[in-house]
Formats: C-alpha cells, sequence, structure tokens
C-alpha cells in the first residue's frame, strides 16, 4: 500500500501519500489507491473531514513518479492522464479537505492541492512547477492553481520552473496557503485542529457549503480542463526529450 489512512476521534480522516523515498511522488498504484480512498470515504459515514498529507518532511508530493511509463494514443486529441482521477472532486466525494504541507509541493502534487478546500504548510515547505523546464505543458497544475492565486503569480511559477520556488510564507502572501505553522511545528497537528473544528459541525450544511464555495468556479474550471489534453499533446516534447532535460537539470533555483 501506498497510501495510508487513518480515522481520527471526531471523524476526520487522514490520508497519507506514503512513498518517502520517492518524495511521495505518484504511480499507478498509488494513483488507483488515491480514487478508492475517495470513492471509499463518500460511503463512510464514519468520515466528516479529511487531512492530506504526504510522509516524512522533504515533500508533500512531487508529482507523477518520473520511473512510469503511461503509453499514449497517437492521436494528438487525446491525452491519458492518470492523475485526473488522483483528486477528491474528480471523485465526486465533497466531504471538506484539508491539505497539510511539508517540504516540496510540485507539478503533479497541483492536481490534488487543486482539489482540497484550504492548505496548511510548514515553514520550510516551497511550491514550483517544473514542467517547462523539461519540455512539457504545464496546462491542469496551472488551470487548478489560477483557481487559488493571482493571475501573475501562475504565470511566474509555471513559466520559471525549476529557476523558483514559493516560499510558504510567500504562498500564504498571495492566498495560496491559509496557514503557515512555526517552524519545527507539525502541519498536519494544525490541519487536524481546523478538520476537527468543520466535523463536528452538522454534515449537511458543511458539505453544502462545500459545493456552494465549489459552483462559484465551476464552469470556468470545466472549460479551462478541457483545453489541457490538446495543449498538452501539441506542446509537449517527445518523452526522450524530456528525459534528456530532466537528466541534464541543474540543482540551482532560488526562492521568494
Amino acid at each position: 500500500m501506498t497510501v495510508r489512512t487513518r480515522v481520527e476521534d471526531g471523524g476526520v480522516a487522514v490520508v497519507t501519500l506514503d512513498r518517502p523515498e520517492r518524495h511521495n511522488a505518484i504511480d499507478l498504484e498509488t494513483a488507483e489507491e488515491l480514487a478508492a480512498v475517495w470513492r471509499g470515504f463518500r460511503m463512510d459515514e464514519s468520515v466528516r473531514a479529511v487531512v492530506l498529507t504526504g510522509a516524512g518532511d522533504r515533500a508533500f508530493c512531487t508529482g507523477i513518479d518520473r520511473a512510469v511509463r503511461v503509453a499514449q494514443p497517437p492521436s494528438p486529441y487525446s491525452v491519458d492522464d492518470p492523475l485526473l482521477t488522483i483528486g477528491p472532486k474528480a471523485n465526486d466525494l465533497w466531504k471538506p479537505v484539508v491539505a497539510a504541507v511539508g517540504g516540496m509541493a510540485c507539478g503533479g502534487a497541483f492536481y490534488l492541492l487543486g482539489e482540497a478546500e484550504f492548505i496548511v504548510a510548514a515553514e520550510h515547505a516551497t511550491f514550483f512547477d517544473p514542467h517547462t523546464s523539461y519540455g512539457m505543458v504545464s496546462a491542469y497544475e496551472a488551470v487548478y492553481m489560477a483557481q487559488r492565486m493571482p493571475m501573475g503569480e501562475v504565470a511566474r511559477m509555471a513559466l520559471m520552473g525549476t529557476a523558483e520556488r514559493l516560499t510558504a510564507r510567500r504562498a500564504y502572501e498571495i492566498g495560496l496557503v491559509s496557514e503557515v505553522t512555526e517552524a519545527g511545528a507539525d502541519p498536519v497537528a494544525a490541519a487536524l485542529r481546523a478538520a476537527a473544528v468543520i466535523a463536528s459541525y452538522p454534515t449537511a450544511a458543511v458539505q453544502g457549503t462545500v459545493r456552494a464555495v465549489w459552483a462559484a468556479k465551476e464552469a470556468a474550471l470545466a472549460q479551462a480542463l478541457a483545453h489541457a489534453p490538446h495543449l498538452i499533446a501539441l506542446g509537449n516534447l517527445p518523452p526522450e526529450r524530456q528525459a534528456g532535460l530532466f537528466a541534464a537539470r541543474t540543482p540551482g533555483f532560488r526562492t521568494r
């Protein structure tokens, strides 16, 4: 199992991506397990709110595991993306999800963060999107972040690639993160405190409020996501060229 779950007293489930040796990157097994977890919570009345996090303190999630090979159809109008079904909303779960981020959150991690209600981050957390550095279109990631961040900040993060990382403090300033924990404090504990409050309220009212918040942006989100696979198919370099850029990457980056 690459996804761990537990349910706290009071009805808060904790979902942990458990691949710390791979920076909690998502392989096909993890993608399937996440989808199954969200679908299971739909039927579990004991779960009233969820905290989502990653094992260890080096990374929340670094997106798709680069060791994974996903066969693609030859048509430029079709893209198979295993990350499309890893989020709670993609699986029709409308119980509130609070993300607790420690360490790196990058690339495909935004599929998950984009479907959380709000984000709590450790002081050492960083956020970045490496796609353009490796000859890949940032489509779904940029769309999800455009729902949470000012347009200029989304464009800068997506276009700067690996050259720049948002600190937790900067992410808080621009609205991506709702709370930054003090140095050494566990973001999961802070997320649990918030989720416990939410879980203590009447379930129907909470889920109705979640739906109302998402309804405010569903039309624009759906329209933007509809364009994503075509942009990826037309703009991505061939996989072997992406791999070459990845292998040649330099470790230098700056934070802001």
